[in-house]
């Protein structure tokens, strides 16, 4: 791919200016991400950031006994492993692929050089981290106040949003791990939404039939999280 062609894949890098871009471009590698591949490990030093273009990457808590749950999710519009510029290196979560498709790569001391050498690069990471930090917020507050239903309708939504279709590839299974419940709500409320006419689920694939009625569904920690997303971000990043 060209850089144009490359630089139009994923929402921060149609924000960096173009003189940093040029120096940026040479670095990044194109990588085909796997449904359930762990791009990076808890406490474990992450020498690449991923910025999704076609593939989508959840954030992930396991506990102990083998229970998780989902805290974020990045698609198009960002990138995995803040940790990066943050100082910090690692995290204590997982970063797994949800769905698959093309991303690229950047390696760690590269981003490390450009957020210390551009102003611009630096302010547009921070504000993607604040962005990406609401939803881990608002993710905590929904898990913990909202029902299983307005809860699978924010997760639908905000994967939609960041994929070029309105199908999903997900076993109930994998969204219950997601979403940190059991199997049986998630098949409960899943044929609610189906016989609703709002979702069509059948073999591992949801596909979105009705979004405006979803988006009514669903509760409000949809439109913060797409708000503050909107307000932080330049005009050319979009959710």
């Amino acid at each position: 791919m060209n850089s144009i062609t490359v630089k139009n894949q994923n929402g921060l890098f149609r924000c960096i200016p173009q003189a940093d871009w040029e120096r940026i471009f040479p670095h990044i590698q194109p990588c085909n991400l796997k449904l359930g591949q762990i791009v990076s490990e808890p406490n474990i030093i992450q020498k690449f950031a991923y910025f999704p273009s076609t593939a989508i990457i959840s954030l992930l808590y396991s506990l102990e006994n083998g229970a998780s749950a989902e805290m974020a999710v990045v698609g198009n519009e960002g990138m995995a492993g803040v940790c990066i510029f943050m100082g910090g290196e690692s995290t204590t979560s997982d970063a797994v692929v949800q769905s698959e498709g093309l991303a690229f790569k950047i390696s760690s001391d590269v981003i490390v050089e450009e957020f210390n050498k551009s102003p611009a690069v630096m302010h547009l990471l921070l504000r993607f981290t604040q962005a990406l930090i609401t939803q881990m917020s608002q993710t905590a507050v929904c898990n913990r106040h909202h029902n299983i239903d307005e809860q699978l309708c924010r997760w639908l939504l905000l994967s939609i949003d960041r994929l070029q279709s309105n199908e999903l590839v997900m076993t109930q299974q994998l969204i219950a791990n997601m979403l940190g419940v059991r199997r049986e709500g998630v098949t409960e409320v899943a044929l609610k939404l189906q016989k609703a006419g709002l979702i069509q689920y059948a073999r591992g694939h949801i596909t979105v039939l009705n979004r405006p009625d979803l988006e009514l569904r669903t509760c409000e920690c949809y439109k913060v999280v797409k708000d503050e997303y909107k307000r932080l971000l330049p005009a050319e990043f979009s959710v």
